[in-house]
């Protein structure tokens, strides 16, 4: 008995039936979503949030971290725990298609449950500027959006491009990103901050250092000889009150340039220390303490 006749019959009435299947669906306003689309996703991260805000999944995205707070649509989605302490319980009653999270030990341990009971998740490392990147394509990979990924991308690499251009004429300035001020720690060479500050248009005033972010004393931050100190605020409508209160602090080194110069400056922590989507502002936010001049209007590079 010759069975391809058989097995051609059967192939075609199962897609006949599929097509009944969606037809129906759509009759009932469903949106019918292929296996690499996931319709329910779940953002462990801050800047994971960001990220599939930018690629366009808005109506895709379930549930965040209670940190994402950017863009501001992100404060009407359901919460599942903080950056630090994901709540898999909450997590797995959102009923995710797919969960997203960074590749550190407390967001990992908890992707990692997820994962043993049958949920599908996706862990980035995103700790320096080109992982960002990948972290962007991957996820663009998990959700089925390439083209968007891809403008995303371009847009970034194009803003980078033209701030790069604008600071390559200026002379080094040198930095200290100060992540505390007591006991005194500061952003390292091995950092992304660090990359940022490089793209504009610094360098760091401390040299290479066994950690990332670590802890100086006195004796290291004269000989470091910091031309301009950064500090964060997470909290834009905080800047006034931390920026006054920092150049109290920082009054106690008097002979330091940056003190001198009073080139001290609070900025918005949003864009300088989440790596996501905003990474032009955040290095534009870097470039504009550090070379005031060349952001105002009509300054010319060649005078």
């Amino acid at each position: 008995m010759n069975k391809r006749p058989f097995i051609s019959l059967v192939i075609f009435l199962l897609a006949l039936i599929g097509l009944a299947a969606l037809s129906l669906l759509k009759n009932k306003n469903c949106v019918v979503l292929p296996p690499n689309k996931p319709a329910r996703i779940v953002s462990l991260a801050p800047d994971i949030t960001e990220i599939l805000f930018a690629i366009g999944l808005d109506d895709r995205i379930t549930a965040v971290s209670s940190d994402s707070d950017y863009p501001p649509q992100a404060a009407a989605k359901n919460k599942v725990g903080t950056f630090w302490q994901p709540n898999i319980e909450v997590v797995i009653a959102s009923k995710p298609d797919l969960v997203i999270a960074q590749w550190f030990e407390q967001q990992k341990a908890a992707a990692d449950s997820l994962s043993r009971l049958g949920y599908p998740v996706l862990i980035l490392r995103m700790e320096k500027i080109e992982e960002l990147f990948t972290a962007i394509q991957k996820i663009a990979e998990a959700t089925g959006s390439p083209q968007a990924a891809d403008k995303l991308l371009n847009n970034i690499h194009n803003e980078l491009n033209v701030l790069r251009s604008k600071c390559k004429s200026a002379e080094k300035v040198k930095v200290l990103w100060v992540v505390q001020n007591e006991p005194l720690r500061i952003a390292g060479r091995d950092t992304f901050i660090n990359e940022m500050i490089e793209m504009a248009g610094g360098e760091n005033a401390v040299g290479t250092t066994l950690q990332q972010y670590p802890h100086i004393g006195t004796e290291e931050l004269l000989a470091g000889g910091a031309e301009v100190i950064i500090l964060s605020a997470m909290k834009p409508d905080n800047i006034e009150k931390e920026q006054a209160a920092a150049e109290t602090f920082w009054s106690k080194w008097p002979n330091l340039s940056a003190v001198k110069n009073k080139r001290i400056y609070v900025v918005d922590g949003g864009p300088v220390l989440r790596l996501g989507p905003r990474l032009p502002e955040g290095v534009e936010i870097i470039a504009r303490c550090l070379h005031p001049r060349i952001f105002q209007e009509g300054y010319n590079a060649q005078k």
